[in-house]
């Protein structure tokens, strides 16, 4: 959709009635580029305006118009009768689905200036939309992610490989991605591949490649992942699920640095950066035998560990907006806040699949939201139990408790520390030395 904000106008109408048939004419001669379409047919287009008119005969009714409207991913503009709008459910859905209102009859001039104003929005939805997506997302103010950030930023600008471990969903990939944007390789290819994911017959020719001939059905040549990362960074997700027999043809790369396509013979030096990733325990992988322990010390020269989600609860609610944010520009919709129960449920979740879960929970509960606030269900945590964590004295059980209520003051007042001096009735000063206490600040 961006590339076409600089440009061409575009209006998609759905399902227009007689009575719009001027409206739309006028349009076309103003410039917009119209495309007219039924409901079946709305789906992800190039559009940065959507007209749907509500007042057609044959219209349907919101409950099933709202997922119509989720995959037109522009502005809409709804046009309707004037009485409609006495109908509270109407009006409700009007406020929340719609950029704007036309009422009949049609007013050619009153409609320019609201489809002015939304193609405007609309374009600065597209801004907004490519700056969050380019965010890095090593989001957060906890003190496990500003340490990890200091030290990405020293290991970045070095040359060495990189190991980078922690459950699934935690940002491994993240963290590779960063220590190539802070390297100077950052202008050259970044290029991964997850070697759990590919079959073992095929991951030899994946990673280096193959001739013409090579093998039945090797119609080509083709150039490998590694070759491919050529003054660049090459990712190595999930390296514990590696093959062991392409665990020595990686280990021979990585002390040759030069590769043999399968069915050449010759060697082709390649210049990259490797870095490494595995929710595995490659330690105990070793002692089992499933992994070298030669490749092992090959990868490890600079050791990163990503924590869990659970390790870092008051980066929630700053993560749940992130990603808030990011999901409503995509679907079109303003963003819903949380509840006061749905950011108790999330700071008190789990969070099995760490980030990764987060984003997906917060992603349905954006689409599944019916008011204005985003409420535990719709995230599907409804049942979420509150998990306290007894320790060993009375005074650690004591700490415990403290910092838990801070990090529930947090989850619901994060950007109102006032109100969450209130909410726990202590001072600002005290809130503040609590937090640098528990360093949650």
């Amino acid at each position: 959709m961006s590339a076409q904000l600089d440009g061409e106008r575009r209006l998609l109408v759905v399902n227009p009635s007689e009575a719009c048939r001027p409206l739309l004419s006028g349009l076309e001669e103003s410039g917009w580029l119209l495309q007219t379409c039924g409901y079946e047919h709305v789906t992800a287009n190039d559009s940065q305006i959507g007209l749907l008119d509500l007042n057609h005969e044959a219209c349907l009714p919101p409950a099933a118009l709202k997922p119509i409207l989720e995959r037109g991913a522009c502005e809409w503009i709804a046009i309707l009768r004037a009485d409609m709008l006495h109908n509270r459910d109407m009006a409700d859905f009007v406020g929340e689905w719609f950029f704007d209102y036309h009422t009949l009859p049609c007013d050619h001039e009153r409609m320019h200036v609201a489809l002015g104003r939304a193609y405007g929005m609309a374009r600065l939805r597209s801004r907004r939309l490519a700056e969050l997506q380019a965010t890095p997302e090593l989001l957060g103010d906890s003190r496990v992610m500003r340490e990890l950030r200091a030290l990405l930023s020293k290991l970045a600008p070095t040359d060495s490989s990189v190991l980078i471990t922690g459950e699934s969903g935690t940002g491994k990939e993240l963290v590779a991605r960063s220590l190539h944007r802070g390297s100077v390789r950052r202008v050259k290819p970044f290029v991964a591949i997850n070697c759990g994911a590919i079959p073992e017959a095929l991951i030899q020719s994946e990673l280096f490649g193959h001739e013409r001939g090579a093998f039945t059905g090797a119609a080509q040549r083709k150039i490998g992942r590694i070759e491919q990362a050529n003054g660049g960074t090459l990712f190595l997700d999930e390296i514990g699920d590696l093959p062991h027999e392409m665990q020595v043809n990686l280990l021979r790369f990585l002390q040759e640095r030069c590769i043999e396509r399968v069915g050449g013979n010759q060697m082709i030096p390649v210049d990259v950066r490797v870095l490494a990733a595995t929710h595995v325990d490659l330690v105990a992988a070793m002692r089992e035998g499933r992994f070298r322990e030669d490749l092992y010390y090959r990868l490890n020269v600079l050791p990163v560990h990503t924590a869990a989600l659970r390790e870092r609860t008051h980066d929630i609610p700053q993560l749940a907006e992130y990603f808030g944010r990011l999901y409503s520009q995509e679907t079109g919709r303003r963003p819903r806040r949380y509840s006061a129960a749905a950011q108790l449920a999330m700071a008190h979740h789990a969070w099995p699949g760490n980030v990764r879960e987060l984003a997906n929970r917060v992603r349905r509960g954006q689409v599944l939201a019916e008011g204005k606030e985003v409420q535990p269900e719709d995230l599907g945590l409804a049942d979420a139990e509150i998990n306290v964590c007894l320790r060993g004295s009375l005074t650690e059980y004591r700490e415990q408790a403290e910092r838990q209520a801070l990090t529930d003051a947090l989850a619901c007042h994060a950007n109102n520390l006032s109100e969450a001096a209130r909410v726990l009735d202590v001072s600002r000063p005290t809130l503040y030395r609590l937090l640098d206490k528990h360093a949650l600040r």
